[in-house]
């Protein structure tokens, strides 16, 4: 077969030292992506301009349309088709990539393998998806391919060999990797029936293919499928290229996390203004030997790929990519000449601001120690991280538990119910707030008592707070701090709430001598969804018990999201301002003035980078504190330690 001859031709071949994980130029230059998806008419554009106007764009990585759908260079693999509208003589890829290089920038080629032309399909009909009843899927003229099929497992490595022997990229990109369940235009597909994944299937699982792609072993199937080429492919790439980086949109066998920052006029609302800080937060704690690049979208939707969302919303995503330690990424269709220019505009300032600021944007860890794990109900989780970033609480996101034991950590929060393998952390000492009902709770329309008042000081007006939702029902337990008030009548008013009763449900269990805390209800999603300050100050207080000491205080506005991180010995404060966003709009966001921050570590120098200059500081028992003056849309606060001989003990 093809596919075992091309890898033991790879794995003959000379090769230079491979990176080891965490150490690639993606994880120790500062990045300033910029994606080009490229049409096929922009194959006949002058390549030497694009790469200028990327130069004056102060990017230092070109991702470039390269090959799959439309080859923008001339290849010789059949079944590999280029550009209709590639000029004869041009190679255009080629020469993009020279222009780039002679300018220090690094150029990462993108390839899409999930379609391909009628061509092929006439000829090898067998490579390609079939729904339930054996229809190929066809869109704007192209086939999709299927994942288990020879196209995958040994025509690609084919084209792959060929782009890889003949350019010197400095990594390669992969769209719409693996079958997908929609097209562009949200038809829904199904899965695939094709005879490769019938027999594939039935050999895993005994059993023919089931009727559902919500089958648990069907979608087991397709991830591992998905991760058998990603790992094969990867492969290929560190063989003929061992310092070129791979990315795809999945986790394993990749150098980086690869997200998008996008919208969809049918996405349900409200707005979730964190979407950068979330996928650049997750991925860099998650995995912290790889890098995120969170690409920010400019477009609304796909119908519409020339309309651009709100500057004040590219502005936010891209402060959020350099705040979390990710790359600054950025994403337009087609070339410079776009039609609404105010994505690119608002974008081009501050590609210039991270050019003029680079040696402090790469190599960022989170200095945080609260953990949020993203577990559990999207929503929950998403009521948790507003919370913790509204209460200016430094936190990391995880979707591992493989930080434990390697980072302090003071306290961990987790969407749904704890997970066993937190258990040495809770033994070791460790502080858990699990939140969230167990599966197959019912939901209840009630509330939950507040009893203990003086445990729960910002509930003082209150007295009852809303529950609606899954609540898990234990055991009676006197005098619980917060128990369950179940449903009562609630009209006509005459009856509101007359046969009202209490019980001794607890809505709140403790364990581990008070240091793991479960709330059986959704109290996470509930405030995502209402936002009701009874609902942030029971989370307020919950987290204050575990969490006596916090890392930073400030009296910044809610509004105002904050990041700890550090890089090269320093420690660095990122400030975001998102008091612009409203709704479903964002606006300029209203200045901000005097905040006072106040954090763990003796630091004898405070020097602003967005608006330069130098805040004085003051040190108390351990903690120093400083004041900014104003902050507009973005400021990064540098800090520099106190040398060892000059702290007061």
């Amino acid at each position: 077969m093809f596919r075992s001859a091309i890898l033991c031709l790879v794995t003959l071949l000379p090769l230079a030292a491979q990176p080891a994980p965490g150490s690639g130029w993606w994880m120790n230059e500062p990045l300033r992506w910029l994606q080009t998806n490229l049409r096929e008419p922009d194959a006949a554009t002058d390549p030497l301009a694009l790469v200028q106007q990327a130069a004056a764009f102060h990017a230092n990585v070109l991702h470039l349309n390269m090959g799959g759908i439309a080859a923008t260079y001339p290849t010789r693999v059949e079944f590999h088709y280029a550009s209709p509208q590639l000029p004869p003589g041009r190679d255009f890829f080629g020469d993009a990539l020279r222009a780039a290089h002679a300018r220090h920038i690094r150029v990462v080629g993108r390839f899409d393998f999930s379609k391909t032309r009628k061509e092929v399909f006439d000829a090898h009909p067998e490579w390609f998806f079939r729904q339930a009843g054996g229809a190929p899927v066809i869109y704007n003229g192209l086939y999709s391919t299927c994942i288990n099929s020879i196209w995958y497992r040994e025509h690609a490595p084919k084209i792959l060999t060929e782009a890889l022997t003949r350019y010197d990229v400095d990594g390669l990109f992969f769209n719409m990797f693996g079958n997908q369940s929609s097209d562009y235009s949200g038809k829904a597909l199904g899965h695939c029936h094709c005879e490769a994944c019938q027999r594939k299937f039935h050999r895993m699982f005994s059993r023919p293919l089931p009727e559902s792609a919500a089958d648990p072993d069907y979608r087991r199937f397709m991830a591992l499928s998905a991760q058998e080429v990603a790992a094969d492919f990867g492969r290929i790439i560190h063989q003929l290229r061992p310092l070129a980086g791979y990315f795809n949109y999945l986790d394993e066998s990749t150098d980086g996390i690869m997200s998008e920052s996008n919208t969809g006029v049918t996405r349900p609302l409200p707005l979730w203004p964190y979407t950068s800080s979330a996928n650049v937060n997750r991925a860099r704690n998650s995995q912290p030997a790889k890098m995120s690049i969170n690409l920010c979208m400019q477009f609304v939707d796909y119908a519409w790929r020339f309309a651009t969302v709100p500057a004040g919303e590219i502005a936010l995503r891209l402060w959020q990519n350099i705040a979390h330690g990710g790359a600054l990424a950025f994403a337009i269709n087609g070339t410079f000449d776009q039609q609404d220019r105010q994505a690119v505009e608002t974008a081009r300032p501050i590609f210039a601001w991270a050019a003029a600021n680079e040696a402090l944007l790469h190599s960022q860890q989170s200095a945080a120690r609260v953990i949020l794990l993203s577990n559990g109900d999207p929503s929950s989780y998403r009521g948790l991280f507003r919370f913790l970033s509204e209460e200016h609480i430094p936190f990391a996101v995880a979707s591992n538990l493989e930080w434990t034991g390697k980072r302090p950590v003071d306290l961990v929060l987790t969407p749904g119910p704890m997970p066993a393998g937190l258990a040495p952390y809770l033994a070791a000492g460790g502080r858990v707030l699990s939140i969230g009902a167990l599966p197959g709770s019912p939901a209840v329309h009630g509330y939950v008592r507040v009893r203990d008042t003086k445990r729960f000081p910002s509930l003082s007006l209150t007295s009852l707070l809303l529950l609606d939702g899954p609540f898990t029902e234990t055991a009676a337990q006197p005098g619980a701090p917060l128990t369950l008030v179940p449903p009562s009548m609630f009209g006509p008013p005459e009856k509101i709430h007359i046969d009202i009763r209490d019980t001794a449900t607890p809505a709140l269990l403790a364990s581990h001598e008070g240091r793991a805390l479960w709330l059986p209800w959704e109290l996470g999603t509930l405030y995502y969804r209402h936002s009701l300050p009874a609902h942030a100050a029971l989370l307020r207080d919950l987290v204050n018990g575990l969490l006596p000491h916090r890392q930073l205080e400030t009296n910044a506005h809610p509004l105002v999201e904050i990041s700890l991180m550090q890089q090269n010995g320093r420690t660095l404060v990122h400030l975001i301002n998102l008091s612009g966003h409203s709704q479903t709009a964002y606006f300029p966001p209203v200045p901000m003035r005097d905040l006072r921050i106040v954090l763990d570590g003796q630091f004898v120098s405070a020097r602003l980078h967005r608006v330069p200059s130098v805040l004085p500081t003051q040190t108390t028992g351990g903690r120093t504190s400083l004041t900014l003056p104003e902050l507009r849309d973005y400021e990064l606060i540098e800090l520099t330690r106190a040398a060892p001989s000059t702290v007061r003990k």
